[in-house]
């Protein structure tokens, strides 16, 4: 099999990019359908809160810590194949989880799930790059948001619906065990499909730099998740210590082997792509709004005494808004150009101040009028989708091809990191705030403050994301593809 430099593009690139979007729905679907399961995990399993919490933070830390060593994998040994070794180990961890007899089973089928979804959700992001031209890319993505989108919002009404139809008596863990049919039927049709993309040069994976990165991620991530519902003991403020003393380990042992001539996890070359730092910083104030979903719920069940249903159906104006949102990008790119992405997380900032004051200025007995807060979820959905495309464009269009995996990768974990340090800090005053007696009127104040808090993050990206507008990134157009 040989390479070779492809000028036309790949003629089923929209089929192979529809197997490789399994990838991205697949993993935030799992990380959202637990939630409204815990409580019969609870039950079944006999977890102790602890544990329930290790249930969801095993999978989100060990996904957040692997994703930059699963998209450089996929540049080096062939993104179809680490997509589909991804997907193949996601379901063998997904029949562990849904076979669990004891809870540490659970947790442990779910940081295997954790880390197999790394492997698999980058490439799908990194195929944009090396399959697509030009022209194609913004529709590509712009998928890509709707897709990712739609996920997390379907998520956790799919497992209320699983949950409650009992299919085959299974209960709980046919959120899990849902997983095999899908994977076995991308396997069985993708394969024959899916034509091999990878760097032209490839060569080893960097083993001292991926375990380098992944111990700088784990002591950045780990305390982020679980130091708040730990009380923030000691050993959280000596992992975020040591975090940027390995970084700066990581950052001069990649130097000195990108000098050397070997090839880096992270290739210290493409990291120096013209404002490739402020699109990740961007992408850092992104996902402030990651705690948004939790305040809400406790605001509405915990102030206004809904249900949890009625809570749950509160969030499907931001789902519509998050499904539309990224479908328009494309006729609407074509009106402000690379401004979309400051326009639509700005959209983002006028929803949160907007929501921030008629909670304030509504009497703390009564709910929000509905009219206005579904427009203010619509149009905070609807701002999220339009940037989410292009926030990815705006990163992985900086780098050649060659670094699709790694940059897709980098783009993936530091919105996840952007989610834990929105739980971890906008959280940690929200639970301030509301201080020992959680009062409907003490819940209100602090929710207002928090959404003031997201705004302001959400600001300062947009603020920065002005600054790229004017400073288009310049997109590559040479792609590897391998020939099977």
């Amino acid at each position: 099999m040989s390479q070779l430099e492809i000028a036309a593009p790949e003629p089923r690139r929209w089929l192979m990019f529809a197997i490789l979007l399994v990838g991205a729905f697949l993993p935030p679907l799992d990380f959202f359908i637990v939630n409204v399961a815990l409580p019969s995990i609870q039950e079944d399993l006999g977890t102790a809160s602890s544990a329930e919490q290790l249930v969801i933070s095993s999978y989100a830390t060990l996904y957040a810590v692997t994703l930059i060593t699963g998209g450089r994998l996929g540049d080096l040994y062939g993104r179809g194949r680490m997509f589909f070794l991804g997907l193949l180990g996601f379901a063998a961890a997904s029949l562990m989880c849904g076979l669990a007899t004891t809870p540490w089973i659970l947790i442990l089928g779910r940081a295997l799930q954790g880390v197999t979804a790394a492997v698999m959700a980058p490439q799908a992001l990194a195929s944009v790059q090396a399959i697509f031209p030009a022209s194609e890319r913004p529709l590509a993505l712009s998928l890509y948001g709707a897709v990712f989108g739609l996920a997390s919002v379907i998520g956790q009404a799919l497992g209320g619906v699983l949950i409650a139809i009992d299919v085959l008596g299974m209960g709980w863990r046919a959120i899990f065990l849902v997983n095999l049919p899908i994977a076995l039927l991308v396997i069985a049709f993708g394969i024959p499909v899916l034509k091999e993309t990878r760097a032209l040069h490839a060569s080893k994976l960097d083993l001292v730099g991926t375990a380098l990165s992944m111990l700088t991620l784990t002591t950045l991530v780990v305390p982020l998740i679980e130091g708040r519902e730990a009380g923030w003991p000691m050993w959280a403020w000596l992992m975020l210590a040591a975090a940027p003393v390995l970084a700066v380990l990581f950052w001069r042992y990649e130097t000195r082997l990108h000098l050397a001539g070997g090839t880096p996890v992270l290739a210290p070359a493409a990291l120096k792509a013209p404002g490739l730092g402020r699109a990740l910083l961007v992408a850092l104030c992104f996902y402030a709004m990651g705690v948004f979903f939790l305040l809400l719920s406790r605001y509405m069940q915990g102030a206004l005494h809904m249900t949890a249903l009625q809570a749950g159906l509160i969030f499907l104006p931001f789902g519509a808004g998050f499904l539309v949102g990224p479908l328009s990008v494309p006729p609407i790119r074509r009106m402000l150009g690379d401004y979309v992405n400051p326009v639509g997380m700005g959209l983002e900032v006028f929803g949160f101040l907007w929501l921030g004051w008629l909670v304030s200025v509504t009497p703390t007995t009564l709910a929000p009028p509905l009219t206005a807060l579904t427009a203010i979820l619509f149009l905070i959905g609807f701002g999220q989708g339009l940037a989410l495309p292009t926030l990815m464009r705006m990163v992985t269009g900086r780098v050649a091809p060659a670094y699709s995996g790694m940059i897709a990768g980098i783009t993936s974990a530091t919105l996840q990191i952007s989610t834990s340090l929105s739980v971890a800090l906008i959280g940690g005053v929200f639970y301030t705030l509301l201080g020992e007696q959680a009062t409907a009127a003490s819940i209100t104040h602090a929710f207002t403050v928090s959404v003031v808090c997201i705004a302001a993050c959400l600001a300062v990206g947009a603020a920065v994301s002005l600054t790229l507008a004017r400073q288009p990134a310049q997109v590559p157009e040479a792609s590897a593809i391998r020939s099977n």
